[in-house]
């Protein structure tokens, strides 16, 4: 685990030598998203649980979510559909919290105790921030190996035999996994592992991971401004149209600016992003949890308020007191 701390210097590239983090809004939008921290501290999970185990877990009180502003927006996101303008979008619903006190070492206390395969992220700046141990990797660059995943449908732990052969969860899987195919193609010989089922403890997903020599030089940000967003947070196809009919979606639902944003470490010329879900927000004692659901023709509105509920229910079993195991 590495951890920078502040003051932190803003700029537009990764510097050549040393340590950067690349934190950047969902759009894109910062023009200096590589931040170079004034000092680095490296510690592995043993360490930091020694150093925190004094810190009482998160206390706070969640507000349900109004279903009637999603259903509109499903209902807009499916005329879209029909209309030929997408194949599949990720509208994002948020779930509201409130707590005593500062937030923030409670949450980040507990997102850097989730282990493999979340791997955990976090931000913090004065009394906002947010934190999250997301399972989904953007990609991965170090020297000429580039390595990525499709990460996409879900369904309960206790559900898995069905999920397995699940026509709408297999086409909505395949339907990013064969999109990021088409974006690697030109950068040398894709290979990609047979489709698996992650489990996550509470939940599932269906897993491809995908590794290529890269034939021609790539820097991070060319990387990410060509996978992110992939179709598991954004939209299919991808153009400037469905982009901002995705922003404009989001926005009205209250969705947090980095959510589903590339989040990443550059660590002496070794680059590694990861997508920034399963996390909450903070700003004082207000909490934000987001949770995103992709829309394809064949969904339906109970079954994706469902699923949102399942996914913000497994970052909230993140914050449970911390058994040592």
């Amino acid at each position: 685990m590495v951890i920078g701390h502040g003051p932190f210097q803003a700029s537009a590239e990764p510097p050549s030598q040393g340590v950067a983090f690349y934190v950047q809004d969902f759009a894109l939008g910062d023009p200096l998203p590589w931040k170079s921290p004034a000092r680095i501290e490296r510690t592995c999970s043993a360490e930091l649980t020694r150093r925190t185990e004094e810190i009482p877990p998160l206390v706070c009180e969640w507000e349900p979510p109004d279903a009637t502003l999603f259903s509109v927006v499903f209902q807009e996101v499916m005329s879209s559909i029909h209309g030929g303008i997408f194949e599949k979008t990720v509208p994002v619903v948020t779930e509201l919290g409130s707590t005593v006190g500062s937030p923030e070492r409670a949450i980040l206390t507990a997102m850097s105790r989730q282990v493999a395969p979340l791997q955990s992220y976090g931000w913090v700046q004065h009394d906002t921030g947010f934190a999250g141990a997301t399972p989904e990797l953007l990609f991965s660059l170090e020297g000429n190996r580039l390595e990525t995943m499709a990460l996409a449908g879900t369904a309960r732990s206790e559900d898995r035999d069905v999920f397995a052969v699940d026509e709408k969860e297999i086409r909505e899987h395949e339907y990013v996994a064969q999109t990021l195919v088409s974006k690697l193609l030109d950068l040398g010989q894709v290979q990609r592992r047979a489709r698996e089922i992650l489990d996550l403890g509470s939940i599932v997903h269906f897993l491809s991971l995908f590794s290529l020599e890269v034939e021609y030089p790539q820097t991070p940000e060319m990387l990410i401004r060509r996978l992110h967003p992939t179709p598991a947070l954004g939209p299919l196809p991808r153009t400037a149209e469905t982009l901002a009919l995705l922003l404009e979606w989001r926005q009205r639902l209250d969705c947090p600016r980095e959510f589903g944003a590339p989040f990443g470490l550059w660590d002496e010329g070794r680059f590694e992003a990861i997508v920034a879900i399963r996390g909450i927000w903070w700003n004082g004692t207000r909490l934000i949890l987001p949770a995103g659901c992709g829309i394809i023709e064949a969904s339906r509105l109970v079954n994706e308020w469902r699923e949102l509920r399942l996914k913000r229910e497994a970052v909230k079993r993140f914050l449970l007191p911390f058994s040592g195991s």
